[in-house]
């Protein structure tokens, strides 16, 4: 009778920590339901066209977008293909910047990626178009800045290099590393 209950014991011994593994296995695993939850957008716009106006009541820049998700929560809105048209400040013909996705934050930086282009709408401007996979812009300063490689149109020269801080108010440009620049002539 003692082998009966040592061995009932140690069978109801296994049983117990086989319920226990399996018990925390299972808190370890996050519910699916919530990380979904979270990552759900509070809004979705399709083909999205806003104008955002600064405190005097000049416009600043416009925003056009096929998709526009919006994450209270998480502070933060996701473009997909969208074009910013910015407005500098002082009063300079506007800039337009398209890319494949964005994301705009809380404290109005926007990280555009993929096949971004930055092109002045002035035709008579020294650049005319900028193209990289990766920029950063702060709406409120209108500053545009790149760790990556860029491309650099001009009237009569393509040039490449890394590191890029555009100032569309004063209209400075600082290129971190220059690679190449290669100038054509331009007939007419």
């Amino acid at each position: 009778m003692n082998r009966l209950y040592s061995l009932s014991a140690f069978i109801l011994f296994l049983a117990f920590m086989a319920y226990s593994i399996i018990q925390w296995r299972s808190a370890q695993i996050k519910d699916p339901t919530v990380i979904d939850q979270q990552l759900e957008p509070d809004f979705i716009a399709e083909f999205l066209s806003s104008s955002i106006y600064n405190s005097q009541g000049k416009l600043s820049h416009v925003i056009n977008a096929q998709r526009m998700e919006h994450y209270a929560e998480l502070e933060f809105t996701h473009f997909e293909y969208p074009q910013y048209t910015l407005f500098p400040k002082n009063s300079s013909k506007a800039w337009k910047i398209t890319a494949k996705e964005a994301t705009l934050y809380s404290n109005n930086r926007v990280i555009l990626e993929t096949r971004v282009r930055l092109v002045a709408t002035d035709k008579s401007s020294l650049i005319q178009e900028i193209n990289c996979k990766y920029l950063e812009l702060d709406l409120n300063s209108n500053i545009i800045s790149s760790d990556q490689t860029v491309m650099i149109q001009g009237k009569d020269f393509i040039m490449y290099g890394s590191g890029l801080i555009v100032d569309l108010n004063t209209r400075q440009m600082t290129l971190t590393e220059h690679v190449q620049t290669i100038y054509k002539k331009n007939i007419n």
